[in-house]
């Protein structure tokens, strides 16, 4: 009788009340996620590719500046009569065949005034070498991890990550993404005053005018690739294939690959709870590791890999194919717990085994179940100045403002799941056989590759700005005096410096292997001798200063590596008889990088690396940071001693820094 007395019209009221309160938060919701806000990471009031059209062209060197410093780069590695030899084939080249390749390089830039000289012969580079993509190409970065250790979970982690790479891809297409731009002295320059100046100037005159604040802009030609990017393994020479319509991303796990539209029909980006929902979706799939992983072909030799992809676009794969390659990007989702072992986390982000990967993508964000986070990238459509920036700007919008949260891991449902399609390969005998074979190459092929590191702490920028000398060239000449240590001799070194300063620049390499190198490794190692702490001081100290002058060589475009390999292209392209300079085994020889190195450095970085560029080398990435230094050394089994080199490199940052503090 009770009930029969409350005003039957309450619940309905209640049940009205609700209706509007639901739809008024979904309104909300909607709002807030379709929200400027949300959408973009920056909202750069100067275009993004403002300075573009204005970027200075490549400068091709004078012939005779390029022949002196192959000359000058070549003396410390090659013996007198070795060197007598190159001299004279400089000077035929010289007299002979060099004024006409030149002639040809300048005539044909004169013609692409639109781009560099080194950028069609460096793509082709790249695009043309059929080695394996893992280990010899693709270098790997990783986060630092979340100071609030609840962000590391590998769920959370990885919505944050797709949401801020995201947010950065929308800035950049929108072209509010904040123009890269080289500060000489950012207090003065990096301002409101100089962007809203060179924010008025057309941008046929942008550049001259950040050029009177010292102010250099950058060539950002390269980022479109960074997204809807895959390089198709093709016969003799593959493709760089860009589709901008993908709303997807690929998440693989398992050896299995699965598409998620994370953009909607409008390019909004999905809410965090649909996309966390999914990925949750995606982790708990309790579907056994593919035995067929389809992954480990990227791992092959292009010809080889090029006639499978064929084959299985053949018996019916086509359209799985044509989702990966136009995904915006692939996150990788690994099983694996890293904790504290440093030289599982470098193999887990440099090659793994090769079942859950896909090497081919512009980038693989990859996260492990313990939530370490980084990414390995393919390297022929770009640089690592646009990578870096990825990095850079993706780390400090986690941090700063992560969009899910791991509270919100429990209010997660069905209903949030966006559609998930697995794709499903159709596979044959053929197929199978090739791939259980390639697995085990790969199997094979990493157990060769030995990886070590070393930190060294209480030396780094602080320290190097103190006492007037550079740092880098530092550690360049700690990685000579190690291998001078080990080997009792000099090698040829490569050191990348970006010429992205010039529109379509690329990269320009530091020889930093020179007479004053050796002069110094050959004192510093001499037993019982008789130089005097100043005379090794001043010897490091020449090294810091020739170091300096060739990275602003490099830097301005006046290197000599890329000014030869594009005249030898030309010789090459046209059939002409190749000149004697470029058949001497003095120039392959000082071509084969023993010691390939590159300097990694960002606050956002816990660690970063590659493989050695030749069977009988190194491949050292270093970290250089305000208190710290540290280099992760690769070498293969039976060719070098990666342990032993790690020692010497310790102990050659240990005597330099001695010396260097020394009064």
């Amino acid at each position: 009788m009770f009930r029969l007395a409350v005003n039957p019209y309450k619940k309905i009221l209640v049940n009205y009340a609700e209706i509007r309160f639901s739809l008024y938060s979904t309104r909300n919701a909607f709002s807030s996620y379709t929200s400027d806000e949300y959408q973009y990471m920056q909202m750069s009031k100067v275009p993004t590719m403002h300075f573009q059209p204005s970027l200075p062209r490549l400068p091709i060197p004078k012939l005779e500046n390029s022949c002196q410093r192959y000359l000058n780069a070549q003396r410390p590695i090659i013996n007198e009569e070795q060197f007598c030899k190159v001299e004279s084939l400089v000077k035929c080249f010289l007299n002979e065949d060099g004024p006409t390749l030149q002639k040809e390089l300048i005539q044909k830039d004169s013609k692409n005034r639109h781009t560099s000289y080194i950028s069609e012969p460096w793509f082709d580079m790249y695009l043309k070498d059929r080695k394996p993509l893992p280990i010899n190409y693709n270098p790997f970065l990783v986060f630092l991890p979340e100071t609030d250790t609840r962000y590391n979970d590998q769920l959370v982690r990885s919505t944050n990550l797709v949401i801020s790479s995201l947010r950065f891809m929308k800035s950049l297409r929108k072209e509010i993404l904040i123009p890269e731009v080289y500060h000489i002295n950012p207090k003065k320059s990096d301002t409101e005053f100089f962007k809203k100046v060179t924010g008025l100037l057309p941008s046929s005159i942008s550049w001259a005018g950040a050029y009177l604040f010292k102010a250099f802009p950058l060539d950002m030609s390269q980022y479109q690739h960074l997204f809807n990017t895959s390089r198709i393994p093709q016969q003799g020479k593959d493709q760089i294939y860009h589709d901008a319509k993908g709303r997807h991303l690929i998440v693989m796990r398992k050896g299995h690959f699965y598409a998620v539209d994370v953009l909607d029909e409008n390019d909004y980006i999905r809410q965090p709870n649909e996309i966390a929902a999914s990925l949750k979706l995606i982790l708990e799939d309790d579907k056994p590791y593919n035995t067929y992983p389809i992954g480990v072909l990227t791992t092959s030799e292009r010809n080889k890999w090029a006639s499978a992809r064929l084959h299985l676009i053949d018996i019916g794969n086509e359209n799985n194919f044509q989702k990966i390659d136009s995904a915006l990007f692939t996150l990788i989702l690994d099983d694996d717990h890293i904790g504290d072992d440093y030289n599982k986390l470098f193999k887990t982000y440099l090659h793994a085994d090769g079942t859950n990967r896909w090497f081919d993508k512009s980038f693989c964000l990859i996260v492990t179940k313990d939530g370490y986070a980084g990414l390995n990238f393919e390297h022929s459509w770009g640089d690592g100045v646009s990578v870096l920036r990825y990095f850079n700007d993706v780390q400090a919008d986690m941090s700063k403002k992560p969009r899910f949260h791991p509270e919100n891991v429990k209010d997660l449902s069905a209903r949030h799941v966006l559609k998930v399609d697995k794709l499903e390969f159709v596979l044959d005998s053929k197929i199978k056989h090739i791939i259980d074979e390639e697995r085990k190459n790969y199997e094979m092929w990493v157990k060769q590759l030995l990886l070590s590191h070393v930190l060294y702490e209480g030396f780094g920028k602080d320290e190097s700005k103190q006492i007037g000398i550079s740092t880098d060239a530092v550690m360049q000449l700690a990685f000579q005096l190690a291998y001078y240590e080990q080997e009792g001799q000099m090698v040829p070194t490569y050191e990348p410096c970006s010429t992205a300063a010039f529109k379509h620049g690329r990269t320009e390499t530091i020889r930093s292997c020179t007479s004053q190198t050796k002069a110094a490794c050959i004192a510093l190692t001499q037993k019982n001798n008789n130089i005097s702490t100043a005379e090794l001081k001043k010897l490091i100290f020449d090294c810091s200063l020739t170091h300096n002058k060739l990275i602003k060589e490099a830097a301005m475009g006046q290197g000599f590596d890329r000014h030869l390999f594009s005249l030898k292209t030309i010789c090459e392209k046209s059939g002409t008889r190749m000149p004697a300079i470029f058949e001497d085994p003095s120039y392959n020889y000082f071509n084969h990088y023993i010691l390939s190195t590159s300097t990694l450095s960002s606050p956002a970085l816990l660690c970063g690396g590659f493989g050695p560029v030749v069977n009988d080398g190194y491949g050292i990435g270093y970290l250089i940071q305000d208190n710290m230094v540290g280099a992760i050394v690769s070498g293969y089994q039976g060719h070098r001693n990666v342990t032993d080199y790690v020692k010497n490199l310790e102990n050659a940052l240990k005597k330099i820094h001695r010396l260097l503090i020394s009064k």
